[in-house]
C-alpha cells in the first residue's frame, strides 16, 4: 500500500490517463491537421513572396533590357553618323585626288602636244631649209652676211 501513496505513481497514472484521453479525443490528429494547415499557409506565403520577388526581378530585368536597347540604338546612330562623316571625307579625298590626276594628265597632254608641235616645227623648218639650200649653190643669207662683213671691215 505504500506503493499507492507515492506521489510519483499518481503523477504517472494521471499522465497516462491524460494522454489516453487526448488520444481518445483525437487531439494528435487535430494537432497534425493544424500543423499541416499552418505548413500549407506558410508555403502559400512563401510562394506569394517568391512570385512578388520574381515580379520585381522581372521588372528590373525588363527595365535593364530597355536601357540596354536604348543604349544600343544610340550607339548604332553614333556609329552610323561617324561612318557617314568618314565616307564623306573619303569621297572628298578621292574627288580631290581624281581632280589632281586629271589636272596632271591635262598638263602632261599639253606638254606632250607642245613637244610634238615643237618637234614637228623643227622638222618642217629643217625640211624647208634643206629644200631651199638644195636648189641654191650658195645661201643668200650667208652671201648677204659675208657682204655686210666686208663693208664693216673697211
Amino acid at each position: 500500500m505504500e506503493f499507492f501513496q507515492e506521489p510519483e505513481l499518481w503523477v504517472a497514472i494521471g499522465l497516462i490517463v491524460l494522454v489516453a484521453a487526448l488520444i481518445r479525443a483525437k487531439v494528435p490528429g487535430l494537432a497534425l491537421k493544424a500543423l499541416d494547415a499552418r505548413a500549407i499557409k506558410i508555403q502559400a506565403e512563401l510562394d506569394e513572396a517568391m512570385r512578388a520577388q520574381i515580379k520585381v526581378q522581372r521588372a528590373e530585368s525588363e527595365q535593364l533590357a530597355a536601357e540596354m536597347l536604348a543604349n544600343a540604338e544610340e550607339e548604332t546612330k553614333r556609329i552610323a553618323a561617324d561612318a557617314q562623316v568618314k565616307l564623306e571625307e573619303q569621297i572628298k579625298r578621292r574627288h580631290l585626288m581624281a581632280e589632281r590626276k586629271i589636272a596632271n594628265a591635262e598638263a602632261q597632254a599639253a606638254a606632250d602636244v607642245k613637244a610634238a608641235a615643237a618637234d614637228l616645227a623643227a622638222q618642217i623648218a629643217e625640211q624647208a631649209l634643206a629644200a631651199r639650200l638644195t636648189g641654191l649653190t650658195s645661201d643668200p643669207l650667208i652671201d648677204r652676211a659675208v657682204g655686210q662683213l666686208g663693208d664693216k671691215l673697211q
